[in-house]
């Protein structure tokens, strides 16, 4: 099966060939492919003609895509839009990476996001995702859309960043009042594997390890695991500004996805063995 992935150099994606390994990959980043050029997207199909396009690009700058809302469109949005028009043009399945940033995050968190909310972002990035996911729905048949958070994996993360501060001070501040699902990269590559293998109906899922945490829990259980001696302050977002706000609640429910028969860990699960790859 040959299998176009984008955004080659990405933290998802680096999970993403582990976990199809045995394919023909087809692996792109920038320089090898510019995804919000629709003539290089259709002519790149053309010799290759993939089976399966994954798009694993994306401009995940929060708070720069507040003042750069033209490249983060060109990037989240026009280039879905065209990688979604040249799948259908060569009957290719279209996986597609979105984000729990579409929503506003204010729903009361004792409730959960479902895949029939309507959407509502608040930040660029959220409005870019939000018009890619659209791009995608209205240009093409054979696509999965699927909606993370809280990404960790190989590359820059929050849990490298946690561990980072837990050894070099005292205690740290961290916010206790936004809720969502720690998922990581590896995880989420088995779900795509898995959606691949099973051929589950096409559309859109949530996508995150199952469970629910904040970024002050989340901290306190790195620190946990890793035995790191670091005190560990519950802070609230207003005490933590930002250019982009961030959404107090991302947690979304799951119950689509795992009702296909797609196995998804738990994200402590998860966390536990992320650390145990980063002590090698």
């Amino acid at each position: 099966m040959k299998i176009l992935i984008t955004g080659a150099n990405g933290m998802l994606a680096k999970s993403v060939k582990n976990k199809l390994f045995g394919n023909e990959l087809i692996c792109t980043d920038v320089e090898d492919l510019d995804i919000t050029n629709l003539e290089d997207v259709r002519s790149f199909k053309n010799k290759i003609n993939p089976n399966y396009i994954i798009n694993c690009a994306a401009y995940t700058a929060v708070d720069k895509a507040e003042e750069q809302k033209d490249l983060a469109e060109k990037v989240n949005a026009i280039g879905p839009l065209n990688l979604a028009i040249v799948s259908k043009e060569c009957n290719a399945k279209f996986i597609h990476i979105s984000t729990d940033y579409v929503f506003n995050g204010n729903l009361d968190t004792n409730k959960v996001y479902l895949e029939t909310d309507l959407t509502d972002p608040v930040t660029v990035y959220g409005f870019t995702k939000d018009l890619g996911e659209k791009n995608v729905i209205n240009n093409c048949d054979n696509y999965y859309i699927l909606r993370t958070a809280w990404l960790y994996g190989d590359g820059n993360n929050f849990v490298r960043t946690m561990l980072k501060f837990g050894k070099e001070k005292e205690e740290v501040s961290v916010v206790s009042d936004q809720h969502g699902s720690p998922t990581y990269a590896e995880d989420l590559a088995d779900i795509i594997k898995q959606i691949i293998e099973k051929q589950i109906p096409y559309g859109l899922y949530h996508t995150t390890n199952t469970g629910f945490t904040t970024w002050y829990d989340f901290t306190k259980k790195i620190y946990e695991l890793e035995k790191i001696d670091c005190k560990v302050n519950p802070v609230s977002s207003e005490e933590f500004v930002r250019p982009a706000k961030r959404p107090k609640n991302s947690k979304l429910s799951k119950d689509k996805i795992l009702s296909q028969g797609i196995y998804i860990p738990s994200w402590e699960d998860g966390l536990k063995r992320y650390l145990e790859v980063e002590r090698r």
